[in-house]
């Protein structure tokens, strides 16, 4: 299949790890020779229950039984969609209450600026140096890395950075400002956490000048930090929630909440002012039903954070220089990209999926499944420092 890959499929990069899949289960993705692969990256934190989980897989199938697509997103009352939406309100704080369903966290992101600039006449979105926010136009308009940008330029316009965690940048947030957007971790930079209450501080700075403060949780949320939002930690609340990647247990959707009044904004002058033709598909808003009352409704958020001081613990080295991030949304940095490079190269090799952030060459990526047990955690770490014994 190897040839067939690199002829047929589009690559995203020259070099693609090209493991050639089998079947997954639980916190393993086996290739086609037998190999059971421990995965610490569950689908870049998009598998939050593993591979497969019973749940998840019964309610597609339920589902599937009873109709697939059938209209365009907004139009027909759908169960499943309408209990989703329904179960995020329940677990988000006032006035977080109406939740469009897209395909993807980037058109999640799409959305909430459109709905922004809407919402506020404004045009000017302040976003983070060093933000990844997804891949298209909207989302790529702001990141300030010219390297990914200029190749696509010209962008949308009217797009001003700041940096993360910098108070004194809090002047550039202003009267002109429709929306400031952060991630709540921020991923590609290296899962850096805010400090400072300073997510408190923006949210502050845009209700004094009435712009709207737009968190993505597309990483950090559906309990990966130990709570189902990650801006839960950090005493903040924003007006506008993403998520996407985690929410789908393993399949593909994105949504964006805000207050029912502002979200009325987007169904008139004009109408249609955002459509989706697969946005709350029923056998996507299934499979996201089943994985978040599943988070929600056992310990496996609190259990997130026990998981964390066990890859702490068992992730001690001399090449190790700093572990960061919260719960299971964690970063190993080693001294070098190089060193990285060889440890999530040969991790494959003994057994064991790790992969790399957008921004920073020296983090290795752990983000497994919830779901993963103890012991599969200090098997990994094992496999990792036994690598790092031989660099």
């Amino acid at each position: 299949m190897h040839e067939d890959f690199l002829k047929y499929q589009a690559q995203t990069t020259p070099h693609p790890l090209a493991m050639e899949v089998s079947h997954a289960k639980g916190c393993y993705i086996y290739d086609t020779a037998g190999k059971a692969c421990l995965d610490f990256v569950a689908g870049v934190s998009a598998c939050s229950l593993g591979h497969s989980h019973p749940k998840v897989v019964e309610a597609v199938k339920t589902q599937l039984d009873k109709y697939l697509h059938v209209m365009v997103y907004g139009e027909y009352i759908q169960k499943p969609a309408l209990e989703l939406a329904q179960l995020l309100a329940k677990h988000l704080p006032n006035p977080l209450e109406t939740t469009y369903l897209v395909n993807s966290g980037t058109e999640a992101i799409e959305g909430s600026i459109k709905l922004a600039r809407r919402y506020t006449g404004r045009s000017e979105i302040i976003a983070a140096k060093n933000a990844y926010h997804g891949n298209t136009m909207g989302s790529l308009s702001l990141m300030d890395y010219e390297e990914r940008k200029t190749p696509f330029e010209p962008l949308i316009p009217d797009i001003k950075h700041i940096a993360f965690n910098c108070e004194w940048c809090l002047q550039e947030i202003t009267e002109n400002t429709a929306a400031v957007i952060l991630e709540t971790i921020q991923g590609g930079a290296g899962f850096i956490e805010p400090i400072n209450d300073f997510l408190k501080k923006v949210q502050e700075r845009c209700n004094e000048v009435g712009a709207v403060f737009i968190l993505d949780e597309i990483q950090p949320g559906i309990g990966r930090t130990g709570k189902l939002f990650g801006f839960e930690n950090y005493n903040c609340q924003p007006d506008i929630v993403v998520t996407g990647k985690g929410l789908g247990g393993g399949l593909p959707i994105g949504a964006f909440t805000a207050s029912n009044e502002m979200m009325t904004t987007l169904s008139d002058q004009p109408k249609l002012g955002h459509i989706t033709t697969f946005g709350g598909n029923p056998v996507i808003a299934a499979a996201a039903l089943a994985t978040l009352k599943e988070i929600t409704e056992t310990n496996l958020m609190a259990e997130a954070l026990e998981k964390e001081q066990l890859v702490r613990k068992h992730l001690q080295h001399k090449h190790i220089k700093e572990i960061r991030g919260r719960g299971l949304m964690l970063a190993a940095f080693t001294e070098s990209a190089e060193i990285t490079n060889q440890v999530i190269l040969r991790a494959q090799d003994e057994g064991l999926i790790l992969f790399w952030l957008l921004f920073e060459p020296r983090a290795i990526r752990i983000t497994p499944p919830l779901t993963i047990s103890n012991e599969e955690i200090i098997k990994g770490c094992q496999i990792i420092t036994s690598i790092l014994d031989g660099i």
